[in-house]
């Protein structure tokens, strides 16, 4: 049964140095008629693929938060038509720009039935943030997430980038000190990926993009991990931190292999065993939707072999990593009938460990986790 829903909207004030997702300016955009093509989209598709009971609903972009309150209490009552979500029955994510968290907004987010925000600070360096695009300044973040819980929200991650231009290790200390003194309940923390199609990018191509070494983007993410069990995060997750019961339960969707509807321009689903893709351009999912009903423009069916391999690059990225029974239960063979030499090498290596139970990533797996990855990917 599908229980988790993504929808994206694609609207931003700002285009990001490094952002590769499906976005536009706001300016002059049809958002209206957006919101109506959603609705149809939502409306269609499960009807085709219908569903009981929704877990999660995650509203990510772009930025959903530059919508206006009027657009927001729009897409709130579409999302309302076609899912019942009550009360704290459904984990409710909106992504959100610390620049966009007025009391206003945060009201029509609460009344709309959000219970979960997800900032997007990236640092608190105030000179990094211009150089990577934010428009938002540290001090942003402070007062929105006070007018955040002033208002009644408990459940608030903010997402963190590190290995940025000309960062040092000592800077990173700072963000995450300047972190820890929030007292949230979530923390995503990833290094920077240079994308195609990005200013990064193109600057990177013309090698006037000064990135820290490796091994300074390795003693980052080992900085992070110990920071966060310092003080109390646990790692579910390689990228993803919590304090207890306070893991994402809609990105939990994703790493347990688990379907979930995907809606918008660009985004992707995974419906009875078959991964579609949106098409991206807003214009070409507008039509799609209200000339075929449905926006796929890619589709595929994914093997038993695949989602296997699905199964152990998702699941190893959990501390809890892959479990050994589950496996068998779902696919109806051993884990270690399918993957033995490959868990074999990596134990050799020292990347992954096993309990009997389940395997997972070692400390040295997690700084190595792509290597581990795709070993198990076409073999």
């Amino acid at each position: 049964m599908i229980q988790a829903a993504y929808i994206h909207i694609p609207f931003c004030h700002q285009i990001c140095h490094y952002c590769d997702f499906n976005k536009v300016f706001l300016k002059g955009q049809p958002v209206d008629d957006y919101l109506e093509t959603l609705n149809l989209e939502m409306k269609n598709t499960l009807e085709r693929y219908p569903t009981s009971k929704i877990n999660t609903i995650f509203i990510g972009g772009g930025t959903p938060t530059s919508l206006s309150e009027v657009q927001l209490e729009k897409l709130f009552e579409i999302i309302h038509r076609h899912y019942q979500v009550i009360g704290d029955q459904v984990e409710f994510t909106i992504e959100a720009n610390p620049g966009d968290l007025t009391k206003e907004k945060l009201e029509t987010l609460k009344q709309g039935g959000i219970n979960r925000l997800s900032i997007g600070v990236q640092s608190f360096n105030n000179e990094l943030l211009k150089k990577i695009g934010r428009t938002h300044e540290s001090n942003d973040v402070f007062k929105g997430i006070e007018r955040a819980r002033k208002i009644g929200f408990e459940n608030i991650s903010i997402d963190l980038i590190y290995s940025l231009p000309n960062q040092t290790l000592a800077d990173f200390k700072e963000t995450l000190d300047q972190a820890f003194s929030l007292e949230l309940q979530h923390f995503s923390a990833y290094s920077l990926i240079i994308e195609p199609k990005t200013v990064f990018y193109n600057l990177m191509r013309k090698g006037i993009l000064p990135l820290p070494s490796q091994d300074s983007e390795a003693n980052m993410f080992e900085l992070l991990m110990d920071q966060m069990d310092k003080h109390g995060y646990e790692q579910y997750e390689i990228s993803n931190f919590a304090k207890k019961e306070f893991e994402s339960k809609h990105n939990l969707t994703y790493w347990n292999n688990e379907e979930y509807y995907g809606f918008g321009a660009g985004a992707h689903s995974y419906l009875n065993g078959v991964r579609y893709a949106n098409a991206g351009p807003l214009k070409k999912y507008m039509n799609s939707v209200s000339e075929n009903g449905m926006a796929f423009i890619e589709e595929h069916v994914v093997t038993s072999r695949e989602q296997m391999e699905e199964e152990l690059f998702l699941g190893l990225r959990k501390t809890e990593g892959v479990s050994v029974s589950h496996f068998s239960h779902k696919f109806g063979v051993e884990l270690l009938d399918v993957f033995g030499r490959q868990i074999e090498e990596n134990m050799k290596s020292a990347l992954l460990q096993s309990n009997d139970q389940a395997i997972s990533l070692t400390r040295k797996g997690k700084l190595l986790g792509n290597e581990v990855f795709q070993s198990f990917l076409n073999v």
